[in-house]
């Protein structure tokens, strides 16, 4: 089937989205990829789409699907998409996306060469052509575009050949394949999909239900997006799937999706007003009594869903020791990754607990110590490195939830500081580059306990002197605010060659201030804190004998140091992070945003920590319109493969990232300005 003939299906309703996919993704770079393949007639692959009838025809947008049959895309809809955007000038009616990245395309009749009209470059060049213009005038306008040319060139002839091989591509035959037959049920045709599919992002589980209630619903996806844009707001990033899975929990009392799809569109819009209320209800006490006030920090968040079902049930606010009981679990669940791993299947055994016992808090927090055993925190689970530590989150509660002070200000770190200067960021205590000079590894440079949080304006004050040097300011000025923050009050263990000592005694620091607060949490009932491990409910003492014999061997080299986590990438050296520095300064001289130095990769369902990019912009240089960009210097195959599985554009050299900057996105940001 030719383009233009696609296209023309999509005015008439002949061709539609099926209500399960999801929207547009694509980014300028795929839509010129696309149209050069499309000009030299390269293959680009056909298209599939499910006949069925339009009465029952569930699918996307606000048009209207013809009389008798349509023809829902099931493969192709980014491709057409993009030839519909800029063949029309206009996104097609199922249109779910940001329009700019198919806008103002433009060809060099020349260098026969795609870009995005760039004003100062391409002003006054005739050889420029506006591709969706050209389109839209058709074969008629060729003459139109002709006349703008110098007339007497000897090139005419071969410029006229190019501007007809560009309107040809409409003209281009697609091979179009057919799924039908009264058998294919949506769960048939979504297992076909997603075969089709299986190179990209499959269709999950939540997508299935979710289209099944938009069609008694039309409206659902819309009112759920609306829901998830109001957290996006307050710092929080779900998905559509994560508010249909509280949506089940609320109505049902199940998991799985499964259980959604027999129910009525009333029964659907009621569960999902209160599972809105009660995920509001839930992140308020997160942020209030823990300070867990962004997504970076809301570990564990699959225990939402449970949180809500045990919320949707009680009427008013909870009283305060059910209320931090209930926050006690949340945070041992983040803390020891229960929902890291087959999450429905402990989402559903949380659920069932709820529903079988009269006392459903304590139930939770028996069937925790089932799984995970003890729940006193010791000194070595503060031994994580970088910011995707499970207890990373832990530190920034205890920050928020006690007497934290910022060592410029001596003001609490709680929530409410006004300004941007007063923004919290994480602070190496010991700084970077000096650690990496006296040659101490990557994991040892980010280790958790060299983390602290100070506003931004006291981060850049202190710069990267050691601790031995502004820590006696910071006393004289404070009094206290190092106490505040867990810093040993030995001085010796500030100076560099003391570090590893220093690491242990902030450790053991920590995990004393988070066994304190989640005593507080539990209002003395601290049976649930020490547990089976310790029956006689005394808790670990800093002289306990077997601690300080793991000491002492870590320190004589009797046992070997503790296996760090085996997570790929990161930087490896200060020239390295110099490097890096240096390019990120770069890119913000040419009125261009940062890119995020030592990006944490996490999985973005589980939170688990998959990868340490080096410099990375995970929602590309330019926010929804180019790919994810990382910059990998010197690192191995898995960190590059872990970055190209998940979308980002790699390089490993910094001439070939300042190109790609130069050639594709400065002109392109140009265009827009």
């Amino acid at each position: 089937m030719k383009v233009s003939t696609v296209l023309d299906n999509i005015d008439s309703g002949s061709v539609a989205l099926p209500e399960f996919q999801r929207g547009y993704v694509w980014n300028r770079e795929q839509v010129r990829g696309l149209f050069e393949s499309l000009y030299r007639r390269h293959p680009v692959g056909g298209l599939l789409v499910w006949v069925t009838e339009s009465r029952s025809a569930a699918y996307r947008g606000d048009g209207h699907p013809a009389a008798g049959v349509v023809n829902l895309l099931l493969d192709g809809q980014q491709r057409m998409t993009t030839l519909y955007g800029v063949a029309r000038g206009a996104p097609p009616p199922f249109f779910d996306g940001n329009a700019q990245a198919f806008s103002g395309l433009m060809f060099h009749l020349e260098e026969e060469a795609f870009a995005f009209h760039q004003p100062i470059r391409m002003q006054d060049d005739p050889l420029w052509v506006d591709v969706t213009g050209l389109m839209q005038k058709g074969m008629g306008g060729l003459g139109e575009f002709i006349a703008g040319l110098d007339q007497t060139d000897a090139s005419l002839g071969q410029r006229l050949g190019r501007l007809t091989q560009l309107l040809g591509i409409l003209d281009v035959e697609l091979p179009v394949e057919q799924v039908t037959g009264t058998d294919k049920s949506l769960d048939v045709v979504v297992d076909i999909f997603n075969r089709v599919n299986s190179g990209g992002t499959k269709l999950s589980k939540g997508d299935l239900a979710l289209a099944k209630i938009c069609a008694d619903w039309p409206g659902a996806r819309e009112e759920m997006k609306q829901s998830i844009g109001e957290w996006e707001k307050r710092g929080y990033s779900f998905t559509l799937d994560w508010l249909l899975r509280s949506v089940n929990t609320v109505l049902t009392g199940e998991a799985k999706f499964s259980f959604l799809h027999e129910k009525t569109q009333e029964e659907v819009q009621d569960a999902l007003g209160r599972a809105k209320r009660a995920i509001d209800t839930g992140l308020n006490m997160i942020e209030g009594r823990l300070g867990l006030d962004h997504d970076r920090v809301l570990f564990g968040r699959f225990a939402v869903p449970v949180m809500a079902r045990y919320l949707d049930r009680h009427d008013g606010p909870l009283p305060a020791e059910e209320r931090d009981k209930l926050l006690f679990w949340f945070v041992q669940a983040g803390m020891w990754g229960r929902f890291s791993g087959s999450t429905e299947t402990y989402i559903d055994q949380d659920l069932a607990v709820l529903e079988s016992t009269g006392a459903p808090l304590d139930g939770l927090l028996e069937q925790l110590q089932l799984w995970h055993g003890g729940l006193w925190v010791e000194p070595d689970h503060f031994t994580g490195w970088s910011l995707g530590a499970r207890f990373y989150p832990v530190l920034y509660m205890l920050t928020r939830m006690g007497e934290a002070q910022d060592w410029g200000t001596g003001l609490p770190l709680k929530s409410g500081l006004a300004g941007e200067m007063s923004r919290l960021e994480v602070h190496h205590i010991f700084p970077k580059s000096q650690l990496y000079q006296w040659g101490y590894r990557r994991p040892e440079v980010n280790a958790l306990a060299n983390f602290c949080f100070l506003t931004q304006g006291t981060n850049l004050q202190i710069s990267n002197r050691l601790p031995e040097q502004y820590f006696p300011e910071v006393e004289d000025n404070h009094p206290g605010a190092l106490a505040s923050q867990w810093i040993p009050t030995d001085p010796e263990l500030w100076r560099l060659e003391n570090y590893p000592d220093f690491l242990d005694e902030r450790c053991r620091l920590l995990a004393t201030e988070t066994n304190r607060r989640l005593e507080e949490l539990l209002h003395g009932d601290t049976r649930w804190l020490h547990g089976t491990a310790r029956p006689d409910q005394t808790p670990p003492k800093v002289s306990d004998p077997e601690w300080i014999t793991r000491f002492i061997e870590r320190k004589t080299g009797l046992e070997e140091e503790p296996a760090l986590a085996a997570v790929p990438g990161g930087i490896a050296s200060h020239d390295e992070e110099a490097e890096l520095q240096a390019l990120n300064e770069w890119v913000e001289a040419q009125a261009l945003p940062a890119g995020q130095i030592a990006f944490d990769y996490t999985d973005p369902d589980t939170g688990e920590q998959l990868a340490v990019l080096d410099l990375a912009w995970p929602d590309g240089i330019q926010a929804e319109l180019s790919q994810p960009v990382a910059v990998l210097l010197d690192e191995d195959t898995t960190t590059l493969a872990v970055a190209a599985q998940a979308g980002y554009r790699c390089f490993t050299h910094t001439k070939d990232f300042r190109a790609y900057v130069t050639t594709e996105i400065s002109p392109a940001v140009e265009a827009e300005t």
